[in-house]
């Protein structure tokens, strides 16, 4: 999710493909260093966070994979608006998250990104516990899947970090939002409607809308954010009332 969504689905899908420098993947926390070279003592606090935030998620989400691989990167990118920080599931089978840590917010200090890594873990995790990832994805195509599993992450990190961020949240319009994504063609443009800015202006609009339809879907059927995760998306969206 996040700002540079476009950048960071050709970036991260380059690093794991055909990278000449990418990581060996074994699970556990390895560092990306083509462009930034992190210290030892950056390395261990981020590690030793990860590994913590880690723990914590997977007393939540038990069907997590035992081993998770964790590449984590310093970028040039504007990530103030979540942060500092931003990632993806790559995918499945391996499990593969991407992390990047904007070396531009408050001057790349670790203490300050250690929020945003959080939250982060926290997204990118749940989408690996349904199967939301870019290689070998669970679900059918569609801005409405899109914005069912990513309203889910959403909700799901904001409720266990309490971390809110502005690029996730939504406005006295997201009702109307959503009848306009269920109205959407299967082939809709992803970079507008969910990734990056639609031509109209708005902006993440899945992420958004998701999320209002994801509380909306939690206050009218007094299911948490575990049951409705058991659900398909089109369950989700009929419990909202769509």
């Amino acid at each position: 999710m996040k700002t540079l969504k476009i950048l960071i689905l050709f970036s991260v899908a380059a690093l794991f493909s055909c990278h000449p420098h990418q990581p060996k993947l074994t699970g556990g926390v390895v560092f990306q260093e083509e462009s930034y070279i992190f210290t030892e003592a950056q390395k261990a606090t981020i590690k030793e966070f990860i590994v913590k935030t880690e723990k914590e998620v997977k007393t939540l989400l038990p069907k997590l994979p035992d081993s998770i691989n964790v590449i984590v990167e310093f970028v040039d990118w504007d990530l103030d608006t979540v942060g500092g920080v931003t990632g993806r599931t790559e995918s499945n089978n391996p499990p593969v998250v991407a992390i990047q840590l904007s070396n531009n917010y408050q001057d790349g200090a670790i203490d300050s990104l250690l929020s945003g890594i959080k939250s982060t873990i926290y997204h990118e995790y749940h989408h690996l516990s349904r199967g939301w990832a870019i290689k070998d994805n669970k679900f059918s195509y569609g801005i409405p899947n899109a914005m069912v599993n990513e309203g889910l992450a959403v909700a799901f990190g904001e409720q266990y970090t309490g971390a809110v961020y502005e690029a996730n949240s939504y406005t006295d319009h997201a009702h109307k939002w959503v009848k306009e994504i269920l109205e959407l063609p299967l082939n809709a443009n992803y970079s507008d409607w969910v990734m990056g800015e639609h031509p109209d202006g708005r902006t993440f609009i899945a992420y958004r809308t998701g999320n209002y339809l994801i509380q909306k879907a939690i206050s009218l059927s007094g299911k948490n954010i575990f049951e409705l995760s058991e659900l398909m998306p089109d369950d989700i969206i009929n419990i909202a009332g769509y």
